[in-house]
């Protein structure tokens, strides 16, 4: 990281509705609108625990996944494009959002590779589609995938060809985020450590998880 300090912030990973999620989508008692609603939940709790305490903190947060895997997959469902907008936001706006943007074919293959069987929300079995989860979830992807291209100039994402080597997307992104980071706080690890655990921002990406917080 160079000195800055770096927060994560991983799509779904929230604790305080994990669970329900997990078992929504096991016993596939979530509908479109809940889908997106529990998942919202998801980002408003990190948002508030994660994201805000990092940047008051000086930290710079990558999010692995954000409000437009939201827009896309939602309004892939069917959920009004405006009404999943006002339900996130509240988010806080990125510098800067990247699109790794791949042609259908290949993002099947990458997602299908090596998995044993697709999972019913996944495969976009909940929508009725088709009733064959291969199929459904290349009609769905392909949804997703237009949904993405639609968001392009509405949120001015920065698109990446995916179909590149990963050593040559790390160049262009390191390029495109170069710049933003000119007069960013930097430290050692260890004081970054501190600063973010006076605002009780804890994690994987950041230290280990702290005993008191492992038992909440």
């Amino acid at each position: 990281s160079q000195g800055y300090c770096v927060a994560f912030s991983e799509w779904n990973s929230s604790q305080l509705v994990k669970a329900t999620t997990k078992l929504g989508k096991k016993k596939q008692m979530l509908t479109p609108t809940s889908f997106s609603l529990i998942h919202a939940a998801d980002l408003a709790d990190r948002t508030e625990r994660q994201i805000l305490p990092a940047l008051k903190a000086g930290a710079i947060v990558l999010a692995d996944r954000y409000i437009y895997t939201a827009f896309g997959r939602d309004v892939a469902r069917g959920v009004p494009p405006a009404w999943v907008r006002k339900v996130y936001a509240f988010a806080v706006r990125p510098t800067v959002a990247f699109y790794f943007r791949v042609p259908l074919e290949e993002s099947l293959r990458r997602i299908l590779d090596g998995r044993p069987a697709l999972k019913y929300y996944e495969a976009g079995l909940d929508i009725g589609l088709s009733d064959d989860p291969g199929e459904s979830f290349a009609l769905f992807q392909k949804r997703i995938l237009e949904e993405y291209d639609n968001m392009v100039d509405e949120f001015d994402l920065t698109v990446i060809d995916a179909t590149q080597p990963l050593i040559k997307q790390q160049e262009v992104v390191r390029d495109i985020i170069k710049p933003l980071l000119v007069g960013a706080l930097r430290a050692e690890p260890s004081a970054w450590r501190e600063v973010l655990a006076a605002d009780s921002v804890y994690g994987r990406y950041l230290e280990e998880v702290l005993p008191e917080r492992s038992e909440q």
